[in-house]
């Protein structure tokens, strides 16, 4: 059969990548360096966290460590093809705020931008709705830069309401930014108090 008639070879099949998200109380040096470099080049990018420079390995250590330490404050991690990739954090109100025990906040989150496009920043936001949901918190709260605009889409598909604009919600290099304001409210999980204890079991 000649060259010119003969069948082309099959395409190859696009690659599958492996999608995970997890809740974590620890960190292996390996996935701590990871998340430094995922966040390092997250901020780079001027998308989801407080700092506008690069902070460093160091600095970024200091502040994962930290965070694991703080009871009202969960870490979740976002891994693609088992490198981790970015991060999001579940902040639960004080004990002494009963009045806003049934609210949680979600906060910091962000994905490296070589792991992009592929489902990641959904499923990180999707997996602390469930884990807010499951701890008994009927309301998430969270806010955005008015400059983040994937987030801002991203939030908004997934059904938060925009409640508020702050005009001088954060200044990024000389210039003030504004920042929405968004809440979502949650079902409770299905299982009742069986969820809620399997939800407060070590990840």
């Amino acid at each position: 059969m000649s060259s010119d008639t003969a069948d082309p070879p099959p395409a190859a099949a696009p690659r599958q990548h492996v999608l995970e998200v997890e809740r974590c109380e620890r960190l292996s040096d390996a996935e701590l360096a990871e998340l430094c470099e995922a966040t390092d080049a997250a901020i780079i990018e001027g998308g989801g966290f407080g700092w506008i420079e690069p902070q460093g390995r160091a600095a970024l250590e200091r502040h994962f460590r930290g965070v694991l330490l703080v009871p009202e404050r969960e870490l979740f991690i976002a891994r693609l093809d088992g490198h981790v990739v970015g991060s999001v954090q579940l902040v639960r109100p004080p004990r002494n705020n009963e009045a806003q025990a049934f609210a949680a906040h979600l906060t910091h989150a962000y994905l490296a931008p070589y792991a992009r496009g592929h489902g990641l920043a959904r499923m990180m936001v999707r997996r602390v709705e469930e884990r807010a949901a499951a701890l008994g918190h009927r309301v998430l709260n969270l806010d955005v830069r008015e400059t983040q605009t994937t987030a801002i889409a991203l939030f908004e598909s997934l059904g938060y309401v925009r409640w508020g604009t702050h005009p001088a919600y954060a200044r990024v290099r000389g210039r003030i930014v504004a920042g929405h304001y968004y809440y979502k409210l949650l079902d409770p999980p299905r299982g009742g108090r069986r969820a809620a204890r399997a939800a407060e079991a070590p990840p």
